[in-house]
């Protein structure tokens, strides 16, 4: 839930999700102020809520939520006649590196979904020096349909970072930043990130400012790797249908009448 104080800021609800509706130097100002997770549902996402209980509880009990996916922003202005601000994962990336190379004492923990991706996690720090070192990282393992990881929640006990940064893809980071903030001891700031980490580090084929900003990210992604976005993006044709039967309502689990 969004403080009731300064940081206060309109939401638009879309099937059943409070989407924050603000810029986002907003959304990294009011994560960092509040803690708790941010995720950034991307159009592929939405048709899990109808068949992964745990995602859909994750999704609904964020604290923020920010609108990366095009389509919807689109579609809820078509269907609505209302603005609901795009925020894709790598803008708000963008202006969360900002804030964090301006409060260089803050502690920031990374979490990874392979050992590749740390090092070029590394090599980029290294570049743009960050300063980030291997104990600053933690290599995901494989998570299940449901997510624990006590030794994650040791670890970050351990070095009680301010912010934490989850770039493992959607479905399993939605769940584990879920799970973070309800069993560590203190509430810093969660960051469900996605790939957007991986299109600064090169991890992932990187996206121009011009394409993320006109919604063309997905395009960018599928002619790179058209036999592993083509699935993921099929997924998202469900969206439209989604929005014109349920509208602001949260679409039942499958099965349920």
């Amino acid at each position: 839930m969004l403080d009731s104080g300064s940081f206060m800021t309109q939401t638009h609800q879309v099937l059943g999700i409070q989407f924050f509706n603000g810029d986002a130097d907003q959304a990294v100002q009011t994560i960092m102020h509040n803690g708790g997770y941010l995720i950034a549902p991307s159009g592929t996402c939405f048709a899990r809520l109808r068949e992964d209980e745990r995602y859909r509880d994750a999704v609904l009990a964020a604290d923020l939520v920010i609108a990366d996916s095009g389509l919807m922003v689109v579609l809820y202005r078509l269907f609505r006649r209302e603005s609901l601000q795009r925020i894709s994962g790598l803008k708000y990336l963008k202006h969360l590196l900002v804030r964090l190379k301006g409060a260089a004492a803050e502690k920031v923990f990374w979490i990874v979904p392979n050992e590749r991706a740390a090092q070029k996690l590394l090599d980029w720090s290294r570049r743009e020096a960050l300063g980030i070192c291997g104990e600053d990282c933690y290599v995901a393992p494989r998570y299940g349909i449901e997510v624990t990881d006590s030794n994650l929640v040791a670890l970050i006990e351990r070095h009680r970072p301010a912010q934490v940064i989850i770039a493992i893809g959607s479905g399993a980071q939605e769940k584990l930043g879920h799970y973070l903030r309800e069993n560590l001891s203190y509430r810093p700031a969660i960051h469900c990130i996605g790939a957007a980490l991986g299109f600064l580090t090169g991890d992932q084929i990187a996206i121009p400012n011009w394409a993320d900003r006109f919604f063309l990210g997905w395009l960018w992604r599928l002619c790179a790797q058209p036999r592993t976005f083509i699935p993921r993006l099929s997924r998202g044709l469900e969206l439209p249908w989604l929005f014109w039967k349920y509208g602001e309502t949260l679409p039942p689990v499958r099965g349920e009448k």
